[in-house]
């Protein structure tokens, strides 16, 4: 009953952020336009709701350069001041409204991570495709980077168990308050995402 609620929360919040936010994306956008020869934006397949593939969108905070083997440089050497500052905000992460409102994702939800990791999952942490994956999350409220694959998935598969209407504000209001004090949200050059494994 929550999920079907839920989805009605989600489309509508999403479609008045994307209205009351639409002059700072538009002026990101365009900023990028420009630095990134006409490509504002990264995109990327990722797995959702149940394993299905959907289109994640951010805005593209790193540049595409390669060493001489074809190899991208690795991500401190290719973000720029721009995509710095946009992490350092979280605003990297605004189109994926545009995620929300289309039903790919909800506000709250385990992070959309890589379609190689599929195989290296335990059946207790593919439970975090049972539910649509989030902008926001529970493991991201509590450590993100700071903690170990293993707690973030023991994060998600209780956000999965326990979800509801107070849990959910709770993660919003959590989250609102760690991205004005710049607190753990998106990785960093000097936390960055380690990749998982299935050990870690």
């Amino acid at each position: 009953m929550y999920s079907a609620v839920k989805s009605i929360l989600d489309f509508f919040v999403a479609l008045v952020a994307l209205i009351l936010l639409s002059p700072l994306l538009i002026l990101i956008t365009v900023l990028l336009y420009f630095q990134n020869e006409g490509h504002p934006f990264f995109r990327q397949a990722r797995p959702g709701y149940r394993e299905r593939s959907f289109r994640l969108t951010k805005f593209k905070s790193m540049t595409d350069e390669k060493d001489e083997k074809g190899n991208l440089l690795p991500d401190n050497k290719r973000i720029t001041k721009l995509g710095a500052f946009l992490r350092r905000n979280s605003l990297d992460e605004l189109p994926q409204l545009f995620n929300v409102l289309k039903g790919e994702m909800s506000l709250v939800g385990p992070r959309p991570l890589l379609f190689k990791y599929l195989p290296l999952y335990s059946e207790k942490q593919r439970r975090r495709h049972e539910v649509k994956p989030g902008i926001t999350g529970w493991a991201q409220v509590n450590g993100r980077n700071s903690i170990s694959w293993t707690k973030k998935f023991e994060y998600d598969i209780y956000y999965v168990e326990h979800q509801s209407f107070y849990l959910d504000m709770k993660i919003l209001w959590l989250t609102i308050l760690k991205v004005l004090n710049r607190e753990g949200i998106n990785q960093s050059a000097d936390r960055p995402m380690q990749p998982f494994n299935g050990n870690n």
